[in-house]
């Protein structure tokens, strides 16, 4: 089964599941139903929620589990929280330009960010 689409792939927007059906039964219903926040994380940041929850949140542990730094840890769980749609209000890290390539180079950042971090130095 594939996972459902969450985001219009014309003009990127959100979009409404509009048909529902039973696979048992095949009662179907048909209305605009809305997708919870969680619906529109991706798959990666899914799967690091998922590892932040098993680890209760000790930054630690994520580090750890996923083998990726502190700063990386940080970033991936402030990207998580900006999909959701809630504000950041922790202070951003100061990272090095040396710190940004290295997280680049092991895949732990995409190059946006590693472009947003570098502006923000």
């Amino acid at each position: 089964m594939y996972k459902i689409i969450t985001s219009c792939p014309v003009c990127n927007k959100k979009m409404k599941a509009t048909r529902l059906k039973c696979s048992s039964c095949n009662t179907i219903i048909e209305n605009e139903f809305e997708f919870s926040k969680f619906d529109y994380l991706s798959n990666d940041q899914l799967k690091f929620i998922e590892v932040f929850i098993m680890c209760r949140g000790n930054i630690k542990d994520v580090e750890k589990q996923l083998g990726i730094s502190y700063p990386t840890v940080r970033a991936k769980l402030d990207e998580v929280i900006n999909t959701l749609g809630y504000k950041n209000n922790s202070k951003p890290l100061k990272t090095s330009t040396s710190d940004v390539i290295e997280a680049l180079e092991k895949g732990e950042i995409s190059t946006e960010e590693a472009i947003e971090r570098m502006k923000e130095e």
